[in-house]
């Protein structure tokens, strides 16, 4: 069984989520399938059908999330130290050719929000930035073409 990294915060987030769908989703589609059972013929009804659909997706993200937090290896970032980039770490980076600076916190794939700064380990970026330190420039290979950055800064927050 492969273990999934995360941060302590992304591993309550998905506990989170499992508790509100297990214990507040599950009753309310449970509750909705009855009403529109109790309207008759349900070969059309569309009420039913649509619950139905709606109770399908809750259990299968609560099977997907049951799995994830029995797999999760939970890494508490405030006791990481070090050098080198690695997961957890905060960095922050300049484009060398458009002098864009840029803050992201190498976090696990469940966690990964680029627009709050949060990239996933199996990310390029993350990929590239593993190992190396403040100083050093690393090669990406991005969808519109590779980009060059260095790495001014980083942090373990």
């Amino acid at each position: 069984m492969e273990k999934v990294p995360m941060t302590v915060g992304g591993f309550e987030t998905l506990k989170e989520e499992l508790r509100r769908r297990q214990q507040e989703e599950r009753p309310r589609i449970i509750t909705a399938i009855s009403e529109a059972r109790a309207h008759g013929d349900l070969s059309e009804n569309a009420e039913y059908h649509s619950a139905k659909e709606a109770q399908s997706l809750n259990e299968g993200r609560i099977g997907e999330l049951e799995d994830l937090t029995a797999r999760a290896e939970v890494i508490d970032v405030s006791k990481l130290s070090g050098e080198k980039v690695k997961f957890g770490a905060t960095v922050k980076l300049v484009d060398e050719d458009t002098e864009e600076e840029r803050v992201y916190q190498i976090v696990g794939d469940q966690e990964a929000d680029p627009k709050k700064g949060r990239i996933s380990i199996s990310s390029p970026i993350a990929r590239a930035l593993i190992g190396k330190g403040e100083g050093d420039t690393v090669e990406v290979a991005a969808p519109g073409g590779a980009r060059s950055y260095e790495i001014l800064e980083l942090r373990w927050i």
